[in-house]
């Protein structure tokens, strides 16, 4: 099966149209201030605003209020929701979009657990765990931690197209997401990064 891709972090209308040429599956549009990857609700509509069809715009939330959320879907095409902080199946589940629900990989981490408790997620993002830090640390994980669970699984935290390759044939995702990976510096996307990220993921 194909592995999918999502380019995360997405900050300029140029990085966005560069993904969906290289064949990025989505992208992704950041709605936590504190991230140096972070757009506003204005951006974030110009950014996504005559896209190609068949190209998923993720929104990317850590613990903001539902308010916020609704803000945004209500002016920004978003075809998915991406939940990065302690929010509950409930909170993730009234704003009928489907969603992803991050999972910070820790050795005491039960996937089943979040798959059960979770079950109404579209898919579960593994991402590294970093104290204080909700996403978006360049770092990778153990991804012997990583089990079968009945749920499609979006592998993130430092990936690179120098080690997505060997990710993708040891960890087996429907999905990959990439955000620093693929940067010039932070929130600014580097083409030449972008598209040899790219060429591993469909060699792999």
């Amino acid at each position: 099966m194909r592995t999918r891709v999502k380019i995360c972090g997405i900050t300029r209308r140029q990085d966005a149209e560069l993904a969906v040429e290289t064949g990025a599956d989505a992208i992704g549009l950041v709605f936590y201030e504190p991230s140096p990857r972070a757009v506003t609700i204005e951006q974030a509509a110009a950014i996504s605003a005559q896209l190609p069809p068949f190209v998923t715009i993720v929104g990317l939330f850590v613990n903001a209020p539902a308010d916020t959320v609704k803000q945004a879907i209500k002016q920004v095409p978003l075809s998915l929701l991406q939940f990065h902080g302690d929010e509950s199946p409930e909170y993730c589940a009234q704003f009928s979009l489907p969603y992803i629900k991050a999972v910070r990989m820790q050795e005491t981490t039960d996937l089943a657990e979040y798959a059960t408790h979770f079950a109404e997620a579209a898919a579960l993002l593994l991402d590294s765990y970093q104290p204080g830090i909700p996403g978006g640390t360049g770092q990778t994980f153990d991804w012997s931690r990583i089990t079968t669970v009945d749920k499609p699984l979006i592998l993130a935290g430092g990936l690179t197209a120098d080690n997505v390759a060997q990710a993708i044939r040891q960890v087996l995702p429907y999905a990959v997401d990439v955000s620093g990976g693929v940067e010039a510096s932070k929130g600014l996307k580097s083409h030449n990064k972008i598209s040899a990220f790219m060429r591993e993921v469909a060699h792999a």
